[in-house]
């Protein structure tokens, strides 16, 4: 039997499928969080359009997510980056969110939870998938 050739994947580092994970529990809590702030949150009269074009942008958005958590499962750099930047955005936008609308009881303690350990989640991700093991993965 022939050795494998150059070009055959490299088992999946630790780091790399942690890191997956981590995102991959990040986006439904952050989901959650979206459409919780959506429906209850300050502008509760709302129109049934805007509703449908908040739903269908958010599973559009988890989508892409989704499927460049795949593509960085598979290898490639650049899917890696896209996600470390909108990592980096989400934590903001999700940190300011905090404190800039007044939302019901409730629905500020759905938002907070779940941005939070949303945020943490993606934080931890975004911090495994550049150590040093990882970073010898991506090479597509």
């Amino acid at each position: 039997m022939s050795e494998p050739t150059g070009g055959a994947p490299k088992d999946l580092p630790e780091d790399v499928a942690t890191g997956f994970w981590l995102w991959v529990a990040a986006l439904p809590l952050l989901v959650t969080g979206y459409v919780v702030d959506l429906v209850a949150g300050p502008a509760k009269a709302q129109s049934w359009f805007v509703y449908a074009v908040s739903g269908v942008f958010v599973f559009i958005v988890a989508a892409v997510v989704l499927t460049f958590l795949i593509l960085m499962r598979h290898g490639y750099r650049w899917a890696r980056t896209l996600l470390t930047g909108g990592g980096a955005t989400t934590i903001v936008v999700v940190t300011v969110g905090l404190f800039a609308a007044d939302r019901p009881e409730v629905a500020a303690v759905v938002y907070a939870v779940t941005g939070i350990v949303g945020s943490v989640l993606i934080a931890g991700g975004v911090y495994l998938l550049h150590r040093k093991d990882a970073q010898a993965f991506f090479t597509k």
